[in-house]
């Protein structure tokens, strides 16, 4: 027995001796374990990585809670590239979800032991319910999230294979059920084999309705689009579980006490005046939310600027696009709604400032190695007449910290040269332009002269030489050393 367990710790390469329930996935094993279980969730992380240091305890702990249910593990990437660089992870940490081996969706849950205790328990067993009655569909629609429920004539039907096809890659988003007998959907009209949507009971409003009809043959990607384009209604309860989702989409949201829990109507009461306003503006691109203030006050802080005293209990509304573009309505939210309205309408004549995340300019800006803040990112990188190499750092960031003498040495090198500018921007506490893909540390790229709309993502070596050879076929200048025998 002590012969099977050391065996079976080592074929699951978990610290068993410290006692951990995270199981430790590398390239060799990774397909084989993540198919002996139905659901798993895998963090993908780096050592190094600040946000996974303080997410491992809550992870340690999320893992020995669902021991039994839902396995967790982990995979370090420093050392495991092959499985990272399969499943695109390019920021740490990145959490999947997979089911039987298969990747089945990202994992946009809270990062508590009690968050993700909660999400895994949600998106463990079948990815679809069987319904056999009227009541149990009362019951399953009676929920927080959307539901989406299939009704067939029989376990046979071709329509229900399909069904549960798109249930399975999709289960970790919505929450899916069907029934094989159409009488348990007679109350809602169903006749015949069909698919209905049903929003949130707590979203109910006079604005739209709380039943939509799936009214194509049930096939794969047309099922997709329709989850897709009706789960969330007009204005949804954005939350931390489903803000990735919502925010691939340009987003209004109103923060304010959103407390569904225990205080429904009042939750409504603002809602109903956003969506009142809300609706003069359909069709224009423009999607709407509300959120609980609470949740999401360090992003407000952090991301807009908006701290815990303004505005009292009134609503605070922000624009995020999906370019990265801000705005925060300035204007005291009105109840009759005119102060939103005249915001939306500044909206879409572009007469609103957008709001950047920005640290103070510096006052000297001489190094080698020019500083870049938001406020100054246009007259540096995208001076037209200067080609430019510009770092994405984060100062927790291991990497970045190795590379810093280095890239100060490039610096050095090349600061004579009248023609490139070589630069760093602190990416944690500055807005990135949305034309730079900055998901990890460092990233840099190189801005060419006359084409700064179209930077060019630096995949090279970290060495000192591995710049300047690239630098050499890239700048539009034939470069300037300051000390040529050093160099290639």
């Amino acid at each position: 027995m002590l012969f099977l367990g050391f065996i079976t710790c080592l074929v699951l390469r978990t610290f068993c001796a410290e006692g951990s329930d995270v199981l430790e996935l590398g390239d060799s094993d990774f397909d084989q374990t993540t198919a002996m279980h139905e659901t798993m969730l895998v963090e993908f992380f780096a050592p190094w990585c600040g946000h996974c240091q303080r997410l491992a305890p809550e992870y340690e702990t999320a893992a020995t809670k669902l021991k039994g249910t839902v396995p967790l593990a982990k995979v370090d990437c420093t050392v495991n590239t092959q499985s990272c660089e399969r499943f695109g992870v390019n920021g740490y940490p990145t959490l999947k979800i997979f089911r039987n081996g298969e990747e089945t969706g990202s994992y946009d849950g809270p990062r508590s032991a009690a968050g993700i205790v909660s999400y895994m328990k949600k998106h463990a067993g079948p990815s679809s319910v069987t319904l056999h009655s009227e009541a149990d569909l009362d019951s399953f629609v009676d929920n927080f999230e959307a539901s989406v429920v299939g009704f067939f004539s029989g376990d046979d039907s071709a329509q229900l294979a399909e069904f549960l096809k798109i249930s399975s890659a999709l289960s970790d988003s919505y929450r899916f059920a069907h029934s094989t007998v159409l009488g348990t959907g007679l109350k809602y009209g169903v006749d015949g084999e069909t698919v209905l949507l049903f929003r949130p009971p707590r979203l109910n409003s006079k604005f739209e309705d709380s039943v939509v009809k799936y009214t194509e043959t049930v096939s794969t990607s047309s099922l997709r689009t329709f989850v897709r384009d009706n789960v969330f209604g007009l204005c949804p309860h954005l939350t931390t579980e489903n803000r990735d989702s919502l925010r691939e989409s340009d987003l209004l949201t109103a923060y304010y006490n959103v407390d569904y829990l225990r205080n429904p109507k009042g939750t409504n009461y603002w809602r109903n005046r956003i969506m009142k306003v809300g609706t003069q503006f359909q069709g224009r691109g423009l999607k709407l939310a509300v959120a609980d203030r609470q949740e999401f006050q360090d992003e407000l802080e952090e991301e807009f600027g908006l701290g815990q005293s303004e505005e009292g209990d009134l609503p605070l509304v922000t624009i995020r696009t999906r370019a990265g573009h801000k705005y925060a309505m300035q204007e005291e939210f009105t109840r009759d709604g005119k102060s939103l309205e005249t915001f939306l309408e500044d909206y879409f004549a572009n007469r609103l400032k957008r709001y950047v995340k920005t640290e103070a300019v510096p006052e000297s800006n001489d190094g080698p190695v020019k500083i870049v803040v938001a406020d100054n990112f246009d007259e540096i990188v995208n001076d037209p007449e200067k080609d430019v190499l510009v770092e994405f750092y984060a100062p927790w960031c291991g990497h970045c910290k190795n590379l810093e003498p280095k890239y100060k040495e490039l610096g050095e090198k090349l600061a004579g040269d009248p023609n490139i500018v070589i630069a760093k921007m602190d990416a944690a506490a500055n807005d990135v332009p949305p034309n730079f893909d900055v998901q990890g540390f460092p990233t840099i790229y190189f801005v060419p002269s006359g084409q700064k709309e179209q930077p060019q993502r630096y995949e090279g070596g970290r060495e000192v030489s591995d710049f300047i050879s690239y630098l050499k076929k890239e700048a539009t200048n034939p470069l300037v050393l300051n000390d040529s025998r050093d160099e290639l």
